[in-house]
């Protein structure tokens, strides 16, 4: 696109002139290669250094601090790959284009170049940002309309919330408590996107996580996340422990069905779910105390799972509060 954009009809602008051996340069076709070239070898350098620091930095460091570094790296890659375009292209057209040490704090196309890539990367951040918000693909589905009007869909959730918040709450001191609620859900927000989960509220200390229903089902992502989210709890327990005095121990309720999706706001716009699934996997976390259990899941979605690997226990037919009708749950081990 920034080929199109700086050279597409140069040659036949009126009052242009080109040195002769210089006109190869701003042929469409041409630039076409060479940047495309440029962009693909960006494109590595981009993934490499989101990884990098996705796994290895700190994601408790300020806004500011990450986003200095990265500017710095890009900027030093760009610079790097840029110096290995020009030689090469150099030596293949036979040009002379300028790649000297430092060429590019006066080379005005480079300025161009930066200031290209600065409104892509925002383009790619906003597009990033909606898609940690909303989901993946969902920004479409809003641009499109779709959800302007209430839509059903089918869609499994799950009420992942704190055992035991308000003791902890009391010894902790609201300031320490919110530093050990964020450590909980960094250490979830890890998990979140190998079980193919979206993550729809914070609560508190509680998390709503939903899935599609077919994602949810298969591998049994719905209930394997938990487990999952547990062993990494527990292997960080010694951090936890040195750091808070205190561990962290999650209750879960799942149920899967269908419900209304819809935008909702005008300021501060987000998809809101309504319908008796959400509600009633809430309520199926609420009976995690009656029955000691950690993880209790609906009769209907455990029905579409492959559970060899867990062990099940029915707790009955139960009337949840709030509800008229019973619905049979399960207590889920690994």
């Amino acid at each position: 696109m920034f080929s199109v954009f700086r050279y597409y009809g140069v040659p036949d602008e009126a009052g242009v002139q080109i040195s002769k051996e210089y006109e190869g340069a701003y042929e469409l076709p041409r630039s076409l290669i060479i940047f495309s070239i440029f962009g693909f070898l960006i494109g590595i350098v981009n993934a490499c250094i989101e990884i990098i620091f996705d796994r290895f930095v700190p994601k408790r460091l300020p806004i500011w601090f990450n986003l200095f570094i990265t500017s710095f790296a890009y900027l030093t890659m760009v610079i790097l790959i840029a110096t290995v375009i020009i030689e090469n292209i150099n030596n293949i057209y036979n040009l002379d284009l300028n790649n000297d040490f430092g060429w590019w704090r006066q080379d005005k196309t480079f300025r161009v170049i930066m200031l290209y890539i600065f409104f892509m990367g925002t383009l790619y951040a906003f597009i990033k940002i909606v898609n940690d918000k909303f989901g993946k693909g969902v920004l479409l589905k809003m641009l499109l309309g779709k959800y302007k009007t209430p839509k059903e869909e089918k869609r499994i959730f799950m009420f992942l919330d704190l055992k035991s918040s308000t003791t902890y709450a009391e010894r902790l001191g609201h300031q320490r408590y919110s530093q050990f609620i964020q450590d909980c859900f960094y250490d979830l927000n890890d998990i979140v996107e190998q079980y193919e989960a979206e993550i729809y509220q914070y609560v508190g200390d509680e998390a709503v996580l939903s899935w599609p229903y077919k994602k949810g089902i298969k591998r049994n992502n719905c209930i394997a996340l938990f487990f999952s989210f547990e062993e990494r709890l527990q292997g960080k327990k010694d951090y936890y422990i040195k750091k808070h005095g205190v561990f962290p121990e999650f209750k879960a309720g799942v149920h899967g069905g269908v419900l209304i999706v819809a935008e909702v706001g005008i300021v501060k716009k987000e998809l809101a779910y309504h319908g008796d699934v959400i509600n009633t996997a809430a309520r199926i976390q609420g009976e995690c105390n009656n029955y000691e259990a950690t993880l209790i899941i609906s009769e209907d979605l455990l029905t579409q799972l492959d559970t060899k690997d867990y062990q099940e226990k029915h707790l009955g037919n139960v009337r949840l509060k709030g509800k008229k009708k019973e619905i049979n749950i399960y207590k889920i081990t690994s």
